[in-house]
C-alpha cells in the first residue's frame, strides 16, 4: 500500500538465495511483477476454496447431496486444504540453501512442485468426475424415459465395451504419468537443454554416461541410488522420459482411437457421446504434442510453456469426459432400475384399473 511496504517486502526477497545468485540486479518495479503474480496465484486458491466450501457445508446442511456425493465433496475440500499445505511446502524448498543439490541453481524441489502439480489436478479430475456424473444422473432419471434409460445402461454393460474401458482407464492413467513428468522437467528447467526433437544431441538419446552419471548419486560407490537419483534430478534422463512418455501417450491415443472406431464388435455398442469424446481426445492430442515440440524448440518461453501446461490440463480433461461415457456407477445404474420398476408398477396398476373398469361396464 506504500513505498515503504514494498521495501519491507523487497528486503525480505532480496535474503532469498533466488536474489542473490540469480536476480542480484532487480529492482523494486520488477519485484513488483513477480510479487503480485505471487500473491494473485495464492488469493485466487483461497477464493477457490472458499467457492467450494461455502456450497458444501449449505448443500450437505439442507440435505441436498446423496450420502456419496456429500463424501466427495468433503474429500474434494479436503484436497483443496492440502494443496494450501503442499504449495506452501513447495515455497519454502527454494528458501534455503541447504535444500538445493550441491551446485544446482536455486529453485523450488521438482518433487514438491510435482506433488503440487499432481493434487491440483487430482483435485480437479475429480471436481470433473462427480460434476458429470450429476449430470448424466439428472439426465436419465429426470429427464429421460425410463425405458430408454434402462436400454443405455444395458447397452453401456455390453461385454464387448469392457476392452475399451480398461483401456481408456489405463490411458488416462499414463496421461497423468505424462503430466507429473512434465512437473518434474519443469522443476529441473530440462527444457532448456537439447532443444531439438526428435534428436538429443548425435542420437536419439544422449550418451549413457550422462543420463547415468555417477554426479547426480549421494550415496559412496557402488552408488545404490544412481538409477533413481538421475530418474528423478538429471535433466537429460528427466527430458528423455517426458519424450518417450509423450510419445507413447500420442501413440496410445491414436491406437484407441483407432480400435474404438474401427474395430465393429465396439463401433457398434459405443453411444454417439463416446464417439465425439473419442474425437475430442485425439485432437486434444495432436494440439498438445504440437506446444510440447513449440515450448522445446523454442527454448520454453512462458507463453507457450503454459499453453502446453494448459494442454496438459485439456488432454486429461477429455479422457475423464470420455471414461464418463463408458463407465457407470452403481448409484446411476440403482437409479435408473429404481425408475423402471416404478414405471412398471404405474403401467401394472393402470391395466388393472382399465380391467376393472371394463367389468363393471
Amino acid at each position: 500500500m506504500s513505498a515503504a511496504d514494498w521495501d519491507s517486502e523487497f528486503s525480505k526477497y532480496r535474503a532469498s538465495p533466488e536474489f542473490k545468485q540469480l536476480n542480484s540486479n532487480m529492482d523494486v518495479h520488477e519485484f513488483k511483477k513477480i510479487y503480485w503474480m505471487e500473491w494473485t496465484h495464492r488469493l485466487w486458491g483461497r477464493v477457490i476454496g472458499l467457492t467450494t466450501l461455502v456450497p458444501t457445508i449449505y448443500f450437505i446442511a439442507r440435505r441436498q447431496v446423496s450420502f456419496p456425493m456429500a463424501r466427495n465433496l468433503l474429500l474434494i475440500n479436503l484436497g483443496i486444504v492440502s494443496q494450501g499445505v503442499v504449495g506452501w511446502w513447495m515455497v519454502k524448498s527454494g528458501l534455503k540453501d541447504d535444500l538445493f543439490a550441491k551446485g544446482a541453481h536455486p529453485r523450488v524441489s521438482q518433487y514438491r512442485l510435482a506433488t503440487h502439480l499432481a493434487l491440483a489436478f487430482s483435485v480437479y479430475s475429480a471436481m470433473l468426475w462427480n460434476g458429470l456424473q450429476i449430470l448424466r444422473e439428472r439426465h436419465l432419471v429426470l429427464n429421460s424415459q425410463p425405458s430408454r434409460a434402462k436400454a443405455f445402461l444395458e447397452r453401456l454393460s455390453s461385454p464387448a465395451l469392457r476392452p475399451l474401458r480398461i483401456a481408456t482407464a489405463a490411458l488416462t492413467i499414463l496421461v497423468s504419468i505424462t503430466v507429473v513428468s512434465g512437473a518434474l522437467v519443469a522443476g529441473l528447467d530440462a527444457g532448456l537443454i537439447y532443444n531439438e526433437f526428435p534428436w538429443m544431441g548425435n542420437g536419439l538419446t544422449p550418451p549413457k554416461s550422462e543420463l547415468f552419471s555417477a554426479f547426480y548419486s549421494r550415496q559412496p560407490p557402488p552408488h545404490n541410488d544412481l538409477w533413481w537419483r538421475n530418474l528423478l534430478e538429471n535433466p537429460s534422463l528427466v527430458q528423455l522420459d517426458h519424450r518417450i512418455l509423450a510419445t507413447t501417450t500420442f501413440i496410445a491415443v491414436n491406437a484407441l482411437f483407432a480400435y474404438a472406431r474401427f474395430s465393429p464388435r465396439i463401433s457398434m455398442n459405443i453411444t454417439k457421446g463416446t464417439k465425439m469424446a473419442l474425437t475430442g481426445v485425439l485432437g486434444v492430442a495432436y494440439l498438445q504434442v504440437t506446444l510440447g515440440l513449440t515450448t522445446l524448440l523454442y527454448l520454453v518461453p512462458t507463453s507457450i510453456a503454459a499453453a502446453h501446461q494448459a494442454g496438459a490440463l485439456v488432454l486429461l480433461s477429455s479422457m475423464v469426459v470420455l471414461g464418463s461415457t463408458v463407465w457407470k456407477t452403481p448409484r446411476l445404474t440403482r437409479l435408473v432400475r429404481a425408475e423402471w420398476v416404478s414405471m412398471r408398477g404405474r403401467q401394472g396398476q393402470v391395466h388393472r384399473q382399465m380391467r376393472v373398469s371394463k367389468t363393471m361396464t
